[in-house]
């Protein structure tokens, strides 16, 4: 079946997945989404109030309904929201892992029923494990499948950066990469505020002291606990990160952005999803960019492989 461009298939309406239908609505850009969610009240519920905020000048009259999984058959993008979150007081990843990869073993045998062609993003946690077994055990088109991984705490990490120079986040450029959790890091030689590297940042914006890298990595790590502690879930900002893809998948941007994808080989590392710059476009991840990272930062990142590798292995994957 040919795909219905501007169509979106958006699966679970919880939290996040809520917070991410009016972020995806907000932006403009697509002109069906379909919610699918195992409680049908619930998403019928968020279909409504979504739906009557296309009366307003400022929205445009997007077709939003509940839907079923034979809507994928025609839709240009899914969003896989569903599956339990990580609650306060919880470390227990592999616990959240299993339950999370059997949610997405069910899903994505009703997806890949109707469609391969789909560019499917993955938001369930942990997002790097859910996303590698999605794409190996179905073999989903490794370009059209990728999870938002590092793009929120890359965002996260710039705008600690724009607060300490008194700028506008934009104006800060460099990733998290690696995995969404613990053995993330930050390639430092990547990060400038327009243009001016990190280390001379002291000199350009009149500032005290260094940049403390350790802190700045430290905070980006803790944010969304740090939220999650505080109103009892985290939505706001990961709705965003998933509203930036779609727009930049709907618009053919082809964007540079930090996303979690199944590696075959490059940086040297394969069998592991974690997230990498890719440029973003409308066939989902049009090419993965090798960047030059310093020997360090190449350890790192194997560091990061090996960390999720372990996972997979304790997972059966």
């Amino acid at each position: 079946m040919r795909m219905k461009e501007g169509k979106l298939v958006l699966v679970g309406a919880g939290m996040v997945g809520s917070a991410t239908l009016n972020a995806i609505l907000a932006q403009s850009v697509v002109s069906e989404i379909v919610v699918i969610d195992a409680n049908e009240d619930k998403a019928l519920g968020e279909v409504l109030d979504a739906l009557h905020t296309t009366s307003f000048a400022y929205s445009t009259n997007t077709t939003i309904r509940v839907g079923s999984y034979a809507d994928c058959a025609d839709a240009s993008i899914i969003v896989m929201t569903a599956g339990p979150s990580i609650q306060a007081g919880d470390n227990d990843r592999r616990v959240l892992a299993e339950k999370n990869i059997a949610v997405m073993d069910a899903v994505m045998a009703e997806i890949t029923r109707y469609t391969r062609s789909a560019v499917l993003i993955v938001v369930t946690n942990p997002v790097d494990l859910v996303t590698y077994f999605a794409q190996t055990k179905y073999n989903y088109p490794a370009d059209k499948i990728f999870g938002t991984g590092t793009l929120l705490d890359t965002a996260r990490m710039r705008q600690l950066i724009a607060a300490q120079c008194n700028v506008d986040s934009k104006n800060v450029h460099g990733y998290l990469l690696g995995e969404h959790g613990e053995s993330a890091f930050i390639p430092w030689s990547m990060v400038n505020v327009a243009g001016i590297p990190v280390d001379e940042l002291p000199r350009a914006f009149g500032l005290s002291a260094a940049l403390d890298k350790e802190k700045i990595l430290a905070d980006t790590k803790a944010a969304g606990l740090r939220v999650l502690k505080l109103k009892g879930f985290t939505s706001s900002g990961i709705a965003q990160s998933v509203a930036r893809l779609v727009r930049a998948i709907v618009l053919n941007e082809r964007c540079v952005l930090p996303v979690s994808c199944v590696l075959q080989g490059e940086y040297d590392l394969e069998q592991v999803a974690m997230s990498v710059p890719c440029v973003i476009g409308a066939n989902g991840r049009e090419r993965v960019l090798e960047v030059t990272l310093l020997p360090e930062e190449q350890d790192q990142l194997a560091a990061c492989c090996e960390s999720l590798q372990k996972m997979l292995l304790q997972l059966g994957l």
